[in-house]
């Protein structure tokens, strides 16, 4: 299988390839350990001498032994040339990513799901699946031109999140369909907006769908036009904006924290 799994590695570095074989990668010991915790499916994994470099890299390749994944052992020249970072810590492994469907996000009053719309940087989208995980939020729904969510980048940014907290990529369409259906109030993060005073308790609250926009545009004006409400930050004077990403953790802080 060697060669057949160098292929595909290098394959699935493209999205094409992602998207077609329904794929994704993990690299470095700490996400493939995630991997090997959430019981997720592999497909087989690269492993260089240096991932026996340490006792953590040893009990790694031992439990992806225990657990029957196909391992092919390579260089560590030829694993720097299939893996997407710089030091992959001796193991590239291929895994199926969790499929998750719109009955994989919880509904309840309190609830609140993040939707990502159009946010371009990869590592913005893995950073906010692992905040979403942190601090309690149900699931992420990726709308269009958000950046793919098995983009190796998201996938490293999520820190194995992507493995655990429901993930949805979505059009506008689907998603206000489940929105209407499901009696939850979108919300929308804008700047200009004033800020999370006053919230109603979770208890009472109903679900939120909490929207943050593209890093630069904003939201677009389509879920603009039917939030029921718009919430911000404030911030210092002579300060224009947070990274989405930050601004993102800070509100879903606040509507998760208990009160």
């Amino acid at each position: 299988m060697g060669g057949s799994l160098q292929t595909l590695i290098r394959d699935l570095r493209l999205r094409r390839g992602r998207e077609r074989r329904g794929l994704a990668l993990a690299e470095g010991v700490r996400l493939v350990e995630e991997a090997v915790s959430t019981g997720i499916g592999f497909r087989g994994a690269a492993v260089a001498p240096a991932l026996e470099g340490t006792a953590r890299g040893k009990a790694l390749k031992a439990a992806l032994e225990r657990a029957g994944v196909t391992l092919v052992a390579v260089s560590d020249p030829e694993l720097a040339e299939l893996a997407d970072t710089e030091q992959p810590q001796g193991v590239v492994a291929v895994i199926e990513p969790p499929r998750w469907s719109w009955a994989d996000l919880a509904v309840a009053p309190g609830t609140v799901v993040l939707a990502l719309d159009a946010v371009q940087d990869p590592g913005n989208v893995g950073t906010m699946l692992r905040t979403t995980l942190a601090l309690g939020g149900t699931g992420v729904i990726a709308l269009k031109g958000t950046a793919e969510l098995t983009n190796p980048k998201v996938v490293r940014g999520s820190m194995g999140a992507l493995f655990r907290v429901p993930a949805i990529p979505a059009t506008e369409t689907a998603m206000m369909r489940w929105v209407n259906e499901n009696g939850i109030a979108l919300w929308l993060a804008d700047a200009a907006a004033p800020p999370l005073h006053g919230a109603p308790d979770r208890a009472t609250r109903p679900p939120v769908c909490l929207v943050m926009g593209n890093e630069g545009a904003g939201v677009g004006s389509g879920l603009a036009s039917q939030a029921v409400r718009r919430v911000g930050i404030p911030l210092a004077a002579g300060t224009e904006s947070l990274n989405v990403a930050v601004a993102a953790g800070i509100l879903l802080y606040e509507l998760t924290r208990v009160r």
